[in-house]
């Protein structure tokens, strides 16, 4: 297969709400190159991207599929992305390694909250963008409507360069950088290159004009050439409109009908002569503080974006090139391992087909099998200088599933399973909680969860039950309290005697030392669950011998580990041991470990004991005329609002929420927003429970 230099490498990325027709204009797109002979669709689920069992049966794109297609001497790779947020990090990785995205708009709802959340990790990393309105044949088409939507999102430096009209019955696109008319037949295809009628004269000039401008704007050599001549070529227009879209400037913004055909063939010539190519981006730094130029001649260096597993194959490693070239058998170093990757095999993937190359150049895309030691957001480098480049930032989850296996014969299976899941779709997030014994799922919400348990049934043979984990309550205690406790044990021969006397009280941060103690020795234990325990030496007269104050200490652990109420951890509590009696022969460490952990949990229960609950910061972008329904939901999950920001046509509600209440709120919250809302939230701290809540919980427990 042909080799492409840098130049004549386009990545492009398909983003934008479900149902837009990303899959169908990718398909197009194949089509109108001549890469495949007969398109598919989506109902007949034979598209070359939507080619995973699970992604036919649901008609819906799951997974992000690289693709590629040729145009005119230019190689366009093209990742076709899935719509709904649950997929949320199949997106980000590909914007990440995408030079240009282009957000395809269904033109019969404009722009849409998926695409919003979209444009905010575009915006974030500084993408190059243009705006494709797809679907312009359907009868509620309304172009304008679409084309305002968008320009609500990213301002008025969204430009147009095409919009549709109907002459004579026929489908045509008027083109503005080109002052050319597109007429198409009844099934699209290649169109019928026309004068712009008389009566759309005026606009296109219009628009035409404005196109100039804004081309002029991003250059000060263009702009001087607009104020001698009063306008640009087209040339120097296709230089500003690149420089615009490089400086995130500049929107450009096309339209299509991805599933007749219309529209196609002059979107691929843009991304060809205009669109940015991955040579004509920033250096990007490594983490190392060097630039990672993207030159041929440059130290290779591969990014490793997505990591997919198939029964057939295994592993298989996709990569884009950010620097030099790659051939097969050449050696690589992992930088995040050290570990030596040797890339055996070569190949440019098209849904499930694979395309044996030799070498892939600078900016290109590409993949490779079984690499023993690498995963996604890697960077594998030759030479003898490491090189990094900074890892892809996924989101956290937004649900969270206690998730047991049916069969417990399936235990090790399903970790297994978990692990490779985790690799593909690093969203998913697996931990084991020691403390409530529970294997914990995160993902993004309902729909990705069903996917998670779709792919362990039908890829693993594993059935799994899903349930709400247990929220990880803290014990502590409000006043002071003394007990004193004697354990006494004899059955012929040596026997167990202790007697411990201790008094416990809160601690909190820079409290003074307790008064009326002799204290001797303190021990301050930074808990693993957080919290401190404090524990003082305060004997007088060698009532108790100081061997044995470890043995109390570890007596008193015991119980902090498995609180009396609920059985949950005990934090922040002091302890003063200051009287007590042993026995010379029967005296030893376990039974002052007895003694103490007796006297503390009776101590402990005359505390005024009570639960914390884990509270969360949750942040709620919701649109302006939903703010009053969200607010009310917080309310009732006894939420404490902090504040409230503005930004554009949206509330940012910020807030405290007890973890216990956030339960299903992914679910009721985009039930009460149609989906226009989002949400994050972050461990805060821990609060106490009211009395009621602390009641009902400890009656659970007994």
């Amino acid at each position: 297969m042909k080799v492409f230099d840098d130049k004549h490498i386009k990545n492009v990325v398909f983003v934008g709400a479900h149902d837009s027709g990303k899959t169908t204009l990718a398909e197009t797109m194949l089509f109108e190159a001549g890469l495949i002979t007969r398109r598919g669709t989506i109902e007949d689920k034979n598209t070359t991207s939507d080619y995973h069992d699970i992604e036919q049966e649901r008609q819906a794109s799951i997974f992000a599929t690289p693709l590629h297609t040729e145009w005119r001497n230019y190689k366009i790779n093209i990742i076709d992305t899935p719509g709904l947020d649950d997929f949320i990090g199949e997106i980000i990785s590909s914007i990440r390694v995408g030079d240009t995205v282009a957000a395809v708009i269904n033109g019969r709802h404009g722009i849409e909250v998926g695409t919003e959340i979209i444009w905010n990790y575009t915006d974030k990393y500084n993408k190059p963008t243009l705006f494709i309105i797809n679907q312009i044949d359907h009868p509620d088409c309304h172009f304008d409507d679409a084309l305002k939507s968008i320009k609500n999102l990213v301002g008025n430096n969204a430009v147009q360069i095409q919009y549709p009209i109907k002459l004579d019955g026929s489908h045509c696109i008027i083109d503005v950088l080109k002052m050319k008319c597109y007429k198409f037949g009844p099934n699209g295809g290649k169109p019928e290159k026309i004068a712009i009628p008389e009566n759309e004269k005026e606009k296109a000039d219009y628009l035409h004009n404005e196109l100039v401008e804004k081309a002029a704007e991003n250059d000060e050599e263009l702009m001087e050439l607009y104020f001698d001549k009063g306008t640009l070529s087209e040339d120097e227009m296709r230089k500003g409109i690149k420089l615009g879209m490089l400086n995130h400037d500049l929107f450009p913004v096309f339209c299509v009908s991805a599933l007749q055909d219309m529209g196609t063939g002059r979107l691929m010539g843009f991304i060809d002569n205009v669109a940015p190519a991955a040579a004509d981006l920033k250096p990007e730094q490594s983490i190392e503080g060097d630039e990672i130029t993207p030159k041929v001649d440059a130290t290779t260096s591969l990014f490793v974006f997505k990591t997919l597993y198939q029964s057939n194959l295994g592993q298989i490693t996709f990569f884009k090139v950010k620097s030099g070239e790659v051939n097969v058998n050449d050696k690589f170093t992992n930088s995040r391992n050290g570990e030596t990757e040797v890339i055996n095999q070569l190949f440019i993937m098209d849904g499930k087909n694979r395309e044996p190359v030799n070498k892939l150049s600078t900016g290109d895309i590409g993949a490779t099998l079984k690499l023993k030691f690498t995963e996604t957001n890697d960077t594998l480098y030759t030479g003898n200088k490491p090189i990094t480049i900074k890892p892809i930032q996924y989101p956290e989850p937004r649900i969270q599933k206690a998730i047991t296996v049916t069969n417990k014969a399936d235990d090790e299976k399903l970790s297994e399973a978990l692990k490779k899941i985790h690799k593909q779709d690093p969203t998913v997030l697996i931990n084991y909680s020691k403390e409530s014994k529970e294997q914990i799922l995160g993902c993004q919400g309902e729909l990705h969860l069903a996917i998670i348990d779709w792919t362990l049934i039908n890829e693993y043979g594993i059935n799994a039950t899903y349930s709400k984990p247990k929220i990880k309550y803290r014990e502590t205690i409000q006043r002071s309290s003394t007990a004193n406790y004697r354990h006494k044990k004899q059955s012929g021969g040596s026997g167990q005697f202790a007697q411990v006397h201790l008094k416990i009280e809160p601690w909190f941060e820079g409290m003074p030392e307790p008064e009326g103690f002799n204290i001797r020795g303190k021990e301050e234990v930074d808990l693993p669950w957080g919290g401190k325990l404090v524990f003082y030496n305060c004997i007088v007269g060698g009532v108790i011998d100081l061997r044995y104050l470890p043995s109390i200490m570890k007596g008193v652990m015991e119980v902090m580990e498995e609180g009396p109420l609920t059985g949950s951890y005990i934090r922040d509590v002091r302890v003063m041991v200051y009287d007590g009696k042993m026995h010379p022969v029967d005296s030893n460490d376990i039974s002052f470990k007895i003694a103490g952990a007796h006297a503390f949990k009776e101590a402990f229960l005359n505390a005024n004991p009570k639960l914390l609950e884990p509270t969360n910061e949750l942040t709620v972008k919701v649109p302006e005329d939903m703010v009053g329904n969200v607010m009310t939901d917080l309310q009732s999950r006894r939420s404490i609002i902090q504040g409230f920001d503005n930004l554009d046509n949206y509330q940012i509600l910020k807030c405290t929420i007890p973890a216990a209440e956030l339960y299903g709120y992914s679910t009721d919250l985009r039930s009460l927003t149609q989906g226009k809302a989002t949400f994050s939230s972050k461990f805060s701290s821990y609060q106490l429970v009211p009395n009621n809540i602390q009641e009902q919980l400890v009656k659970e427990e007994v």
